[in-house]
């Protein structure tokens, strides 16, 4: 199956078929953790919420460390 970006503001969107998130038991609330290896990129359900919660918490200790870098770059 060949996909392409989409525009959503300022960033890009992959659409996933809704017959692949039922496969996978996807939901709109089900957390997702990105991956790469340096040339793919991986995108897999997160079904340990202990693993999911440390994720959060790193992503605000990184915001709060590097948020206005991160957002200049945005710009």
């Amino acid at each position: 199956m060949v996909k392409h970006l989409t525009q959503h503001g300022n960033s890009a969107a992959l659409v996933i078929d809704k017959a692949i998130l039922e496969l996978l038991h996807i939901t709109m609330t089900t957390p997702l953790e990105l991956a790469t290896d340096g040339k793919n990129l991986v995108v897999s359900p997160i079904r340990d919420m202990k693993r999911a919660s440390r994720f959060q918490a790193a992503l605000e200790v990184v915001n709060r460390r590097h948020g206005k870098t991160l957002n200049a770059l945005a710009k």
